[in-house]
């Protein structure tokens, strides 16, 4: 399957739905920058891709500031309620904090703040302006996308346990089916509060004491002073250097330094000489990231609360300790059990002709987040702080105030300086191995973007309610791979080709002469859009 690949030399806009991506082209056209498309084509996610992502979660922001060549992030991820710890759930004979409900929505949500913030620094167009979009989508409705009517299929018995979306999703008693039109006229009426008074209407005006009074209505643990003392943070990420490229990741509590690392422990091998799509290829990337795994499950968390060895963890010193411990002659496997880990996302990226460019993530956690609406609010909750530990010892523990374990992570890549390539995908612990091959397919393979996020996938780890590590390999060309990784020791499960459960990616590349490609992931229902 090849996707047409968009190349422009002014404005590029991708994200995993062609409607959002048509309204940040919009807004370019309209005379906004990269930061203003961004934050329309966030609302507009939240509108038409409802199963991944809303005004109840979280977003990532990472930017190349056109004018001053700066690099910086916003991280929107929610804190936990300030009243409850880990003992709030073992009082209530719990071991694990539930996944679904009022109960696993502790965080605050983060994402509007992070609109905000990003608009009051870089934004040009009027706020209002940019929610627009958004809302006349929940108002007059969307078409169910192809990848909205999968999601619904897979959680029919959720939605229709659940008022709020059976109202939405099923408002005639059967699920909406593809090409049908959703409409959303409750989450239409919070976004006209956001658009009207700003991140005030979400955090402590009229819109946040509809969804906290819900909440504790509903036995919920978010409280007001939740929501009224939440605020973001601008941050500085973290970078290495691959191959004479800076790759650009947000800090903890992202766990975007894990590819950092994976990428430092790559560098001791000639990828191009290694076949893409080849046992050795497979058993080499996924024995790296088991090592990096071992360290992002042992130290990752909100680090105003625990001490992260970044630098000691990002040092090219101990990448190479690292390398030293995996068998490549002969190939073994190596046993790893990784955290269990939700994988629903969205990522978009927009560049713009001032050379702004914006690669930014968000999610509700798992699909259609805690299945928790709050009231009347149409506002679909996170279930994001569900991930927290309710073990004392786990770096990862509950406690008040705190940001969880953070899979989100939008990836930048420069060269000499200045914006090369922009990536990111869907898709929990498959985040950073994503990323990795759209690096190394255009970097080490000398492929397009899009070919790179057309290349077969694998996806080494446990997504929720599996008891062992598995290594999901897309198998599209030889059909003995998996028996020789299996002869190797790996547990391998074969996934059909185009399988949505290896994430859609989207990416943007910039080249030398300033020509600017597109790439959409053929697994979704995205689109590039350049001009």
């Amino acid at each position: 399957m090849q996707n047409q690949m968009p190349i422009s030399r002014g404005n590029m806009v991708t994200s995993p739905h062609y409607l959002a991506s048509a309204v940040g082209s919009t807004i370019l056209g309209q005379g906004g920058n990269a930061y203003d498309a961004a934050i329309a084509v966030s609302a507009a996610l939240g509108v038409v891709y409802p199963h991944m992502t809303g005004p109840g979660g979280d977003a990532f922001f990472l930017m190349h500031d056109g004018a001053t060549g700066e690099i910086t992030g916003y991280n929107g991820s929610g804190r936990a309620a300030a009243g409850i710890n880990a003992a709030t759930f073992k009082s209530m004979g719990m071991t694990s904090i539930p996944v679904r409900g009022v109960l696993s929505a502790i965080t605050v949500p983060g994402m509007v703040d992070a609109w905000w913030e990003v608009w009051s620094r870089y934004g040009r167009l009027p706020w209002a302006q940019l929610l627009e979009p958004a809302i006349r989508y929940a108002e007059i409705g969307c078409p169910v996308s192809r990848d909205l009517r999968i999601w619904l299929e897979r959680n029919e018995a959720l939605i229709m346990e659940q008022t709020s979306l059976r109202a939405s999703f099923a408002p005639l008693g059967t699920l909406l089916q593809e090409g049908e039109l959703l409409v959303q006229p409750e989450l239409a009426s919070s976004l006209r509060m956001i658009q009207a008074d700003g991140r005030e209407s979400f955090y402590n005006g009229e819109l946040a004491n509809r969804l906290t009074s819900a909440i504790r209505e509903d036995g919920g643990m978010l409280a007001p002073i939740d929501f009224a003392s939440h605020k973001g943070e601008w941050v500085e990420p973290v970078s290495t250097d691959y191959r004479g490229y800076e790759v650009h990741q947000m800090p903890p509590n992202s766990q975007g330094f894990s590819l950092l690392m994976m990428l430092n422990m790559l560098e001791h091998v000639d990828l191009s000489s290694v076949p893409r799509t080849s046992p050795e290829f497979y058993h080499l990337v996924t024995e790296v990231v088991k090592k990096v795994f071992r360290d992002r499950d042992r130290y990752l968390t909100d680090p105003d609360f625990r001490d992260i060895p970044l630098d000691r963890l990002l040092s090219k010193e101990y990448g190479d300790e690292l390398w030293s411990e995996i068998h490549t002659f002969p190939p073994v496997a190596q046993p790893f059990l990784s955290k269990m880990i939700g994988q629903d996302t969205a990522y978009a990226a927009v560049v713009d002709q001032e050379g702004n460019a914006v690669s930014f993530i968000q999610s509700l956690y798992f699909d259609f987040g805690s299945a928790y609406v709050p009231g009347d609010t149409g506002v679909i909750m996170q279930n994001r702080g569900s991930f927290f530990s309710l073990n004392s010892l786990d770096a990862n523990v509950l406690e008040p105030g705190k940001r969880t374990f953070h899979t989100l992570m939008p990836g930048l890549v420069t060269h000499h300086g200045k914006p090369y390539m922009l990536l990111g995908t869907q898709g929990g612990e498959g985040q950073p191995q994503t990323q990795i091959s759209i690096i190394s397919g255009v970097i080490d393979y000398g492929l397009t973007i899009q070919e790179a996020i057309n290349l077969p996938r694998w996806l080494y780890g446990r997504t929720w309610g599996e008891k062992s590590d598995q290594l999901r390999v897309e198998n599209r060309y030889h059909n003995d791979i998996c028996e020789t990784l299996t002869s190797w020791g790996h547990k391998v499960e074969v996934r059909a080709p185009w399988d949505d459960v290896m994430g859609q990616s989207q990416g943007i590349l910039i080249s030398a002469d300033g020509m600017i490609s597109g790439a959409a992931d053929p697994r979704g229902d995205g689109m590039a859009i350049g001009w």
